[in-house]
Order: structure tokens, then C-alpha cells, then sequence
């Protein structure tokens, strides 16, 4: 962690009460309620310079039997004087909506709009127009109860290693993370040779 980055973040915390700072791989990061996120904004641009944004992020924080349930975002901003940033973050649950931070940094909207869209979060205000999906697109394709259908559809499109053959048995295939039971959705027509 270089000694600015862990300055701004001890500086964040001293103008936010409700600020938890922690520090891991190089990076501290602020951690905020969602009540203050556009306030942590704010006082991350007026007073601590971190003029510059770097980008806006989302996650899926849930865990087995509450995924899709909660979400962690995160901004990173920078202060060019010295070329360090700041990262904050804050949870954002199923029922709350996200305060957006593009009157203060308009460079965050897109990222707002992308993580709405593809992590299902609700943004304060009314709803945003489609960014990267279709309207008729249904779910959201980075959270973690996402089925991955085309996985399990598509066959691999690499070719057969010398040696192997169609007509020879195979070992059972392993489905990856995210793909359901191989019976379900659409079947491939087998080849009629």
C-alpha cells in the first residue's frame, strides 16, 4: 500500500464517521453505507481531490441460498496530483436502490447503467435506458444464479486430437460451474449418419 493511498483513505475516514477503512493488496478501500454514498462521493472529489474517475464496478455478493440477493459496489477515483486513488465500496441489497454518483463524476453513468443492467441493481431515479442488452433480453448475465444455456447447447468447436474418434466412448463430461443438468433446455439434433 503506498503511503498516499492509505492517507486518503484515513483521510475519508476522519470526514465520514460511518467510514470503515481496510487495507489489502496495495489498496485501501472505504467501505460506507448506502445512505452515504453520494455524500462519500462528494467529499472524495471537494476534499480529498480525487478529481479524476476511474471506474465504476459491481458484484455479486451472495453466498449459496442468497445469491443475486446482495451486491457490493465499488468506485475507484483518483487524485492526479499525486496519482493515487481511492477505492469505496458499500452493499447494496435486493430491495434498496443505488444513489447515483454521475452529477458528481459524469463518467459514471455508463458504469451505473452497466451494472444495473447486468447485475439487476436498481439506480435511484427512473429506470435507465438499455446500455449492452436487448430489451427483450431476460435476466442478468453476471450474477452468479445466471444460467449459462449456451454452454451446455454449443458443443466444444475445438478439433478431435489425433487418435480419437466420434464412434469411441467417452468419459462422462464434468458440466462447468453455472451449467445446469445436461437434460435440461434445447437438444442438438444428433447426426443422422
Amino acid at each position: 500500500m503506498t503511503a498516499a493511498s492509505g492517507e486518503l483513505a484515513a483521510r475519508m475516514a476522519a470526514l465520514l464517521p460511518s467510514a470503515a477503512t481496510k487495507a489489502a493488496f496495495a489498496q485501501s478501500a472505504v467501505t460506507v453505507p448506502l445512505n452515504d454514498w453520494v455524500n462519500a462521493a462528494l467529499l472524495a472529489r471537494d476534499e480529498l481531490g480525487c478529481a479524476l474517475f476511474d471506474w465504476l464496478g459491481a458484484e455479486d455478493a451472495g453466498r449459496p441460498g442468497s445469491v443475486g440477493e446482495r451486491h457490493t459496489v465499488l468506485l475507484h477515483v483518483v487524485d492526479p496530483s499525486n496519482r493515487d486513488g481511492l477505492l469505496l465500496r458499500t452493499e447494496v441489497g435486493v430491495d434498496e436502490e443505488l444513489p447515483s454518483v454521475a452529477h458528481v463524476w459524469a463518467g459514471a453513468g455508463w458504469h451505473e447503467r452497466e451494472a444495473a443492467e447486468m447485475f439487476g441493481l436498481t439506480l435511484a431515479g427512473p429506470p435507465p435506458a438499455h446500455l449492452l442488452l436487448s430489451e427483450t433480453f431476460a435476466g442478468h448475465p453476471l450474477r452468479k444464479d445466471f444460467v449459462l444455456a449456451s454452454r451446455v447447447v454449443r458443443p466444444w468447436p475445438g478439433g478431435l486430437e489425433p487418435g480419437e474418434s466420434t464412434a469411441a466412448p467417452s468419459r462422462r463430461r464434468l458440466a462447468p460451474p453455472g451449467v445446469p443438468d445436461p437434460s435440461w433446455g434445447p437438444r442438438r439434433e444428433e447426426d443422422p449418419s
